[in-house]
């Protein structure tokens, strides 16, 4: 397993590096995930620490957990009890409600936009053309998989919205998250 610890603008100590890597290798040892890789950032956020932990399951899957506090220990125990829960409750869902995947995550290519939004703030005015302005563009990746799947995927990752290849239709889909708690689907 890869393990990536850094830091945005401060310095991460040799024990602070030792302390992630055990704390996390014995949650991920708990339960036998076969991650790949870790990506750990630390950061500060006015007198807050702030700890992003993403890993990477052999599956294809990702786990993504984010945790405050006024020390960088402490907001990485609290980043680390947030992972904890999350791969609780995946392995739960694997073991009661979901087949043993044999196969990785197939993904396809596809590419992702950033669009400006409106340089003086005000709705009513009129555009001056219907062709918005692209700020980015980079290529990103679309899993293959189920809506079970897919709604796992969505939070673990922590995102409100999946866009995904559903497995059993060979079309394009979108899960959320709605304003009431509820996940919505969209299939085409």
């Amino acid at each position: 397993m890869r393990y990536q610890i850094t830091g945005k603008h401060i310095d991460i100590g040799e024990a602070l590096q030792t302390h992630v890597q055990t704390e996390l290798g014995a949650i991920l040892d708990k339960y036998s995930q076969r991650p790949t890789d870790a990506t750990v950032v630390f950061s500060k956020s006015g007198h807050e620490f702030v700890c992003e932990a993403t890993i990477h399951l052999s599956s294809g899957l990702n786990a993504a957990a984010k945790g405050h506090a006024t020390e960088i220990y402490a907001a990485f125990d609290a980043c680390i009890e947030k992972m904890d829960k999350q791969l609780r409750r995946y392995k739960r869902r694997l073991k009661d409600h979901h087949k043993d995947r044999t196969e990785p995550v197939e993904f396809i290519g596809g590419a992702s936009y950033i669009l400006a939004n409106q340089k003086d703030g005000s709705e009513e005015s009129e555009p001056e053309s219907l062709q918005p302005i692209i700020v980015a563009e980079m290529e990103t990746q679309i899993p293959s998989l189920s809506v079970g799947e897919a709604v796992m995927q969505m939070e673990l990752a922590g995102a409100p919205v999946l866009v995904f290849r559903n497995e059993k239709k060979d079309g394009v889909n979108v899960v959320y998250r709605r304003e009431d708690g509820n996940i919505g689907w969209i299939d085409p």
